[in-house]
């Protein structure tokens, strides 16, 4: 399966969620939070945030995160682990901005608040309640 299939096959996952919830550390701490950002640009998968959040503090000391996703009608659920590294670039920003219109009113291009991170060394597993169980890393 190519790395692009692979990544979509998360992407699509996480659209039929809608929201997920993401995990960092902070201080051997773990702390827990939903999300409901995500976006393929550029053969990269990005989620988004504001810099001045505790969150971007906590990837910026450790970019580590996992992100977990369950789908109520299927009863299957995603667990990804990865490296969100910034990705400062425009038009990235702008991309995520119009696939949520809802953050316009608290977001802007190049605003100094706006954070798009991209996740790298992903090993994402999809699994249900029969212990099926398949992974994909990309």
């Amino acid at each position: 399966m190519e790395v692009c299939t692979k990544m979509e096959e998360v992407y699509e996952f996480l659209k039929k969620c809608g929201y997920y919830f993401l995990a960092t550390d902070e201080r051997m701490q773990p702390r827990v939070r939903p999300f409901g950002t995500y976006l393929i640009y550029g053969g990269k998968l990005y989620i988004q945030t504001g810099k001045g959040k505790p969150v971007t503090k906590q990837i910026m000391a450790n970019p580590k995160i996992e992100l977990c996703a369950y789908n109520e009608e299927t009863e299957s659920w995603l667990r990804v682990s990865a490296m969100a590294i910034e990705g400062p670039r425009a038009e990235v920003q702008q991309a995520m901005l119009d696939a949520f219109p809802e953050l316009k009113d608290r977001y802007a291009v190049n605003d100094g608040n706006t954070t798009c991170l991209y996740l790298t060394n992903v090993i994402a597993s999809f699994e249900n309640h029969n212990g099926e169980k398949k992974v994909v890393t990309f």
